[in-house]
């Protein structure tokens, strides 16, 4: 009798233990995760009173969507937004190298829409639309107040279909560009030999594709007899991260390419394991240079591994990533900051070239001439 009281008394106390033990893991848990309990209580007794006193009619699934919006939008970040099926699947298809649009990038600096990129041979290049040209209005409706992911999903649509922009380039008066959406393809990596020593790579975007596209046209050209290299990174908005790095291969000298610090501290260091000598190289690059991009640029500038020609880039100094909320579902937060070789942050401050040369027509020939000449002279040496 004795034995069986004890053996219950036991059970009640390790039940009791194990309560108090489970809920304080889901308190504290809870409060690590997702934040103050009276602001969960607040989210709560909010949607509460929408479904059961709000007149109108209320689609759930509407405000739960709102709901996370709402708390990516207070980030104040306009590199991370909300993804819905749709954005989702178009994000996908840009990485893999088409999208459907008139061929821009965008960025939102301080509360204007920028074009930080315009695809060549694509609906908006010829359309004259620009690097650094300004996004007043899609379709006669401001972008004052909206947030990138909604500005994106009115400039692209189907193939097909047209839009209308209201554009500002520099202090000129706006005007009103209408666009023609087509299916945008990406080859991300182009190349050819400027003369029997130099030659000339353009990388447009990084994506799945480019690191092996590189690759394949850089020995290509060594087979025609490259000795040097002119890399253009101009307008280029970057892309994937793990791309840039396979590209830095063939270019940084062996060693840090980029340094990735985590929001708990934690730091990870991409090295390039080159083993030769890279060639003598320039890179083109402008206010539309960005990103992955940038990061290219500042490890060659850092390394001494070549010099940079062109305009100060566009200063994105950050790394997203993409968490899936649902299978067709996600946010895309910026979760880490990125520092060249030498520890230089270039957040919204850019890459200042080594020789500045602003473009003389709308091809930057120029520029391209300077590079080709620093070049040949660092290969007769």
């Amino acid at each position: 009798m004795f034995k069986k009281r004890f053996s219950f008394v036991g059970l009640l106390i390790t039940f009791i233990l194990t309560s108090t033990a489970f809920i304080g893991g889901i308190a504290y848990f809870g409060k690590a995760y997702l934040g103050d309990w009276s602001a969960l209580a607040q989210i709560a007794r909010t949607r509460s009173l929408i479904e059961s006193k709000y007149v109108g009619d209320v689609d759930g699934k509407k405000l739960s969507v709102g709901s996370v919006k709402g708390m990516v939008r207070e980030l104040k970040d306009p590199y991370s937004y909300y993804l819905d099926a749709n954005a989702l699947a178009e994000l996908s298809n840009e990485f893999e190298g088409h999208f459907g649009g008139i061929g821009i990038v965008m960025g939102k600096l301080e509360k204007q829409f920028v074009v930080v990129a315009t695809v060549e041979d694509t609906p908006a290049y010829r359309a004259g639309i620009k690097s650094g040209d300004v996004i007043l209005a899609v379709d006669n409706n401001d972008t004052v107040g909206e947030d990138l992911e909604t500005i994106v999903k009115q400039v692209r649509g189907e193939d097909g279909t047209a839009v209308e922009l209201k554009i500002q380039t520099g202090k000129e008066n706006p005007r009103i560009v209408r666009v023609v959406r087509s299916d945008i393809k990406l080859p991300s990596v182009r190349g050819k030999m400027l003369d029997k020593r130099i030659g000339y790579i353009r990388i447009r975007t990084f994506n799945q594709e480019t690191g092996k596209d590189f690759g394949k046209t850089y020995r290509e050209l060594v087979n025609q007899g490259m000795e040097g290299l002119v890399l253009d990174l101009r307008s280029n908005p970057g892309g994937l991260l793990s791309s840039c790095v396979e590209v830095g291969q063939y270019l940084i000298p062996k060693g840090p390419i980029v340094s990735i610090t985590e929001k708990d501290g934690r730091t990870t260091t991409e090295r390039s394991r080159l083993k030769s000598k890279p060639l003598p190289m320039a890179i083109l690059v402008d206010k539309g240079t960005a990103s992955a991009a940038e990061i290219i640029s500042g490890a060659v500038q850092d390394t001494k591994a070549g010099k940079l020609f062109g305009t100060t880039t566009y200063g994105k100094g950050c790394v997203q990533n993409i968490y899936k909320l649902t299978n067709d579902t996600a946010i895309k937060l910026t979760m880490a900051k990125y520092y060249t070789p030498s520890g230089r942050s270039i957040d919204k401050v850019g890459i200042t070239p080594d020789v500045e040369i602003a473009p003389d027509d709308p091809t930057g020939k120029n520029q391209l001439s300077a590079a080709e000449n620093y070049v040949r002279e660092e290969i007769s040496k």
